[in-house]
């Protein structure tokens, strides 16, 4: 993954040839060290480490991109020959933020094609997703290359609408996720209390449930204190509609009608909801401009490099986590449940299809028997083994869809281009650019929190309305 680090050695001839091939092969020897360093964990999750760190790295640079400081260093490195501008004026890294990303949205769209049918690691493709990672990343500093020999002109149409519509999918899907997850933790712990009648988890769902309302009324009240002067009003009316949202989905969750087609709805659903949408409204009036003074945060000037440098290593680590998960989620999101994939349950054990344990008891049985020798279970064992070692968790089916995994991260290579160039203005008085500090990201987040809470509400409500098609 070092490799893009050699995108400055690569637009010069002769020495980017050398510089980018020493830079891929030490980002290959990182794949294969972040295997070797995973231990007993499956390849699976080693892969997805892989390509969330790739995917950080891409994000990083992109950030750096948006300084003049990198602008002027890549024009100089290619002797003037790719200046970067927009319809011939500074644009300070816009373009050159969207072809960075593209590259690597291009390369996960061709993965996405080439793994399309691939259910366990025993497949000939598998390889292509848990391997080749020294042609992976030569491929994709390739496409980064590449991209910087495309017309401006194609970048400015995509940053402003394609990648805009890719941004605002992955946040509905994010949404749609998040949504998904609160159910599910709630039901787990109630099939936890009522299996086991266990006091600790009865504890931890109690528990978490007050601490999150708890966690949103200390958000909020910081949020009036700090954020809500006297000629703040837009930053008023989003923490009074947060407050009333919340209120209403706690009581809709426990409304009679809404319990009786759905006993295992409930406040600690909405608990989640409303911590999560209220920190949306809370990072969105911290990131707003301060032209109306209403952003003291903004007023440090002591620590302004190190804070901006700070919330763009959070948010774009954020991304990556997030868009780790998401990926790995692709029932969740809709995706069909085919029962060649493998499952993983609450308590980290792989359930296997039936098709494996019934075999290793017929071989078993046989070797009771007298019918064949003992030696054949070892004989099965290295047969399994053969495919991807003792850590390959895929043998008898994937931990997720693959082409599933790549749609997302597609996605959000869309969101952090745009997330990175909207409506950016230069800052003059530091080396970085802050992300995200414009109104219209302060908006998204916002009406992301509204959408977040429409979205449960209906979960709750739909059963009620439709009880044929939930019954």
């Amino acid at each position: 993954m070092g490799g893009l680090l050699s995108l400055p050695l690569l637009v010069v001839p002769s020495v980017g040839s050398i510089g980018g091939c020493l830079m891929s092969c030490c980002g290959a020897y990182a794949c294969s060290a972040i295997f070797s360093a995973c231990g007993k964990c499956g390849n699976s999750i080693a892969t997805r480490i892989v390509y969330a760190l790739i995917f950080l790295v891409n994000s990083i640079i992109s950030w750096v991109m948006l300084t003049p400081w990198a602008i002027k260093k890549l024009e100089d490195w290619t002797f003037d020959y790719l200046p970067i501008s927009c319809f011939g004026e500074q644009c300070y890294g816009f373009v050159a933020v969207h072809r960075i990303n593209f590259a690597l949205g291009v390369f996960h769209l061709t993965m996405a094609l080439l793994l399309i049918g691939v259910v366990d690691s025993r497949h000939p493709r598998s390889a292509i997703q848990n391997g080749y990672w020294g042609p992976k990343i030569l491929a994709w500093i390739g496409l980064v290359v590449l991209t910087f020999l495309i017309p401006e002109g194609f970048f400015i149409v995509w940053g402003n609408y394609f990648a805009t519509i890719g941004a605002f999918l992955f946040l509905l899907l994010g949404l749609i996720l998040l949504v998904d997850l609160a159910h599910s933790w709630a039901e787990t712990c109630l099939e936890k209390i009522e299996s086991n009648d266990s006091p600790v988890w009865r504890f931890i769902l109690i528990g978490s449930t007050l601490g999150m309302y708890l966690g949103s009324i200390v958000m909020t009240s910081v949020m009036y204190i700090f954020f809500g002067g006297s000629d703040c009003s837009t930053n008023h009316v989003w923490i009074t509609i947060n407050i009333i949202m919340v209120i209403i989905v706690s009581c809709v969750s426990v409304h009679p009608t809404v319990q009786y087609f759905n006993s295992q709805a409930g406040l600690a659903q909405s608990a989640m909801v409303a911590i999560y949408c209220t920190y949306l409204t809370m990072s969105a009036v911290s990131m707003e401009p301060d032209d109306k003074h209403c952003n003291p945060l903004l007023r440090a000037r002591g620590t302004r490099t190190a804070s901006i440098v700070m919330g763009a290593l959070i948010t774009i680590l954020t991304i990556a986590y997030t868009t780790t998960r998401a990926a790995t989620q692709g029932v969740a999101l809709g995706s069909s449940d085919n029962s060649e994939y493998s499952h993983i349950v609450d308590d980290g054990e792989q359930l296997q299809p039936s098709r494996k344990a019934m075999r290793a008891r017929a071989l078993r049985g046989a070797v009771e028997s007298g019918s064949l020798p003992a030696s054949a279970l070892d004989d099965s064992d290295d047969e399994d083994e053969s495919y991807g070692g003792r850590n390959d968790d895929e043998k008898m089916g994937t931990q997720y869809p693959y082409t599933w995994f790549h749609v997302i991260f597609l996605l959000a290579t869309s969101w952090v281009a745009t997330l990175l160039t909207m409506q950016v203005e230069t800052d003059l008085e530091g080396d970085f650019a802050p992300i995200g500090r414009t109104y219209t990201a302060s908006w998204v987040k916002v009406i992301s929190a509204w959408v977040c809470y429409t979205l449960y509400i209906w979960t709750l409500v739909a059963p009620a309305l439709f009880p044929d098609r939930f019954s």
